[in-house]
């Protein structure tokens, strides 16, 4: 494990203007934060949490500190499992200078989530949620989106300063609005592998495994995201709702397997609201009237 030595000033900055930054937590996030800030020359290390935090970070070539080197930081990240996030930022409360900032990567907590102690009614607060789904620390995050919220300017400045460092695309989500947020972006991520689950599961009552049918459908996929990315939803839209096609789509739900009949279902009502407007009244009333029908017990 790598030594760090705190500087003889607190909070103290080193390489230019860049903070010193202290992450706790050594998982896929975590490590994929490290990683890049440390490719974008940044000071940082991680406090491992057990002996398995101590063998990734080694593993991936990220310095290691006890917690005893956090007075020499500028802004400390916890990378951790959102229902933990509470009760270590207790703990640190304790053992931070109130100038030190503190940092969840939680998407779905608000920032009263790290207000538990004393020290932190001064303390600068904020969060650093990448929309990024990161299955390995390895995984680049550039190129990605990343949901801000600080309370003070100060951090928020210091936040985006380390967005621009992984190139990252800064995006600030309201307080009030955070557990929508997360929803939405949870769709978007697990949603999408539970989605090709549910593909995956229809193409097995067709004979084809499973293993044929992730390398045919993951690229289908992506052809999809392209199509929202180059023309926006609506116009990426295709499939026998965007055609106001009744009979394939009652073709389908007799052929699902249960299991996935309600997810067709369910995207299917929310493919009729993006092709209405190109829908004629009788197209959208039969395909309402076929996915009523399916929809009863």
């Amino acid at each position: 494990m790598t030594t760090v030595r705190a500087p003889a000033a607190r909070g103290a900055q080193r390489r230019g203007n860049r903070p010193k930054v202290a992450l706790l937590g050594v998982g896929r996030m975590g490590g994929a934060l490290a990683l890049g800030l440390l490719r974008a020359g940044w000071d940082v290390f991680v406090v491992p949490r057990s002996k398995d935090s101590r063998r990734r970070a080694r593993a991936l070539g990220i310095p290691a500190a006890e917690r005893g080197a956090l007075d020499g930081v500028s802004i400390c990240i916890l990378a951790i499992p959102d229902p933990a996030v509470p009760s270590l930022a207790r703990e640190l409360d304790e053992e931070l200078p109130p100038g030190v900032a503190l940092v969840h990567c939680a998407g779905g907590l608000t920032l009263p989530a790290l207000r538990r102690g004393p020290k932190s009614r001064a303390r600068p607060l904020g969060s650093f949620h990448p929309l990024c789904a990161v299955s390995d620390p390895r995984d680049e995050l550039a190129g990605h989106a990343v949901a801000l919220s600080a309370t003070q300017a100060g951090l928020r400045v210091r936040l985006r300063q380390m967005a621009s460092a992984l190139r990252l695309k800064p995006l600030d989500v309201p307080e009030s609005g955070r557990s929508a947020y997360h929803a939405g972006a949870v769709l978007a991520a697990g949603g999408v592998v539970a989605l090709a689950n549910s593909a995956a599961l229809a193409w097995a009552r067709a004979g084809i495994g499973e293993f044929r049918a992730t390398g045919a459908l993951t690229p289908l996929m992506r052809s999809a995201i392209r199509g929202i990315e180059q023309r926006g939803l609506r116009k990426a839209l295709t499939g026998p709702i965007a055609r106001g096609d009744w009979e394939m789509v009652e073709r389908h739900l007799k052929a699902l397997p249960r299991q996935c009949r309600d997810v067709y279902l369910s995207l299917a009502e929310q493919s009729l609201h993006l092709a209405a407007a190109n829908l004629s009244e009788k197209e959208k009333r039969t395909l309402r009237d076929v996915l009523r029908r399916w929809r009863k017990p």
